[in-house]
């Protein structure tokens, strides 16, 4: 019951990382608030994981590309829940492998509005309850802001852009008792990395080759990044703030 009457957002809390978010800090008595497009499986997710406890867990439809939305939204959850301490910004996408010149400005422009601008749009509007708790912000990048990526410039600048602006926070907002930190990372089991190896000659193989880059032999589990986002969430890492949290599997030791 680590997080037991305290409350926590989650932007596309629907799946994979955000949905492994919920399921670990529902586990610990939280209250959570899913924000997603997509209602039927928020809505489910919301029911399962309310109905098993000892936290709840309420959807809230939400496009994150829209700043009015999540402005809407977390307003929505502070009314469900009477006090926010937590909002993880996770929502976002990967496109396809696609070369600079291939990379138009529109999709760059979506890319960064998806990206980039939810997370930014999300610490704005959440800062002001986040201020009455003390609370903590984390923001969920990616192993590519610091490593770069084969013909993923645009995704990569998107990634960067959420650990600038975590450090950035943290300054402003530490004398304030908020603390803001970004997870990055490395491959991760979520139905976006099996959307991914499915386009691919091979599906099986390619999750292969990707589970052996990290020293384990195998990709990450979404819960596994909702205990580091619970970590970084509670007292337990008091002192840290404006860390990028490298949680890669050892993936980057042998890049």
């Amino acid at each position: 019951m680590r997080f037991a009457n305290r409350a926590v957002i989650i932007t596309g809390g629907s799946k994979g990382i955000g949905a492994g978010c919920a399921r670990v800090f529902c586990a610990e008595g939280g209250n959570i608030a899913i924000l997603a497009r997509g209602a039927e499986a928020g809505e489910a997710l919301a029911a399962e994981l309310t109905s098993t406890g000892p936290g709840k867990c309420r959807f809230i439809q939400c496009d994150v590309s829209e700043p009015q939305q999540i402005k809407s939204a977390i307003e929505q959850a502070v009314q469900m829940f009477g006090r926010l301490d937590c909002i993880i910004n996770n929502a976002g996408t990967h496109p396809p492998a696609t070369s600079i010149d291939e990379t138009d400005i529109e999709l760059m422009e979506g890319l960064m509005r998806l990206n980039y601008l939810s997370t930014f749009a999300g610490c704005k509007f959440a800062t002001p309850h986040l201020r009455k708790t003390c609370g903590t912000i984390v923001n969920i990048s990616s192993m590519t802001a610091v490593l770069g990526q084969d013909q993923s410039s645009a995704y990569c600048a998107t990634k960067g852009a959420q650990v600038s602006l975590t450090k950035a926070l943290a300054v402003e907002l530490g004398p304030e008792g908020i603390r803001v930190n970004a997870i990055l990372p490395s491959n991760i089991d979520t139905p976006l990395m099996r959307d991914w190896a499915a386009t691919l000659d091979d599906p099986e193989e390619a999750l292969n080759r990707v589970s052996r880059l990290q020293v384990f032999g195998r990709m990450g589990t979404i819960e596994e990044i909702g205990r580091v986002a619970l970590f970084l969430a509670t007292d337990d890492s008091s002192f840290l703030t404006g860390q990028a949290i490298e949680t890669e599997g050892g993936a980057s030791l042998d890049y």
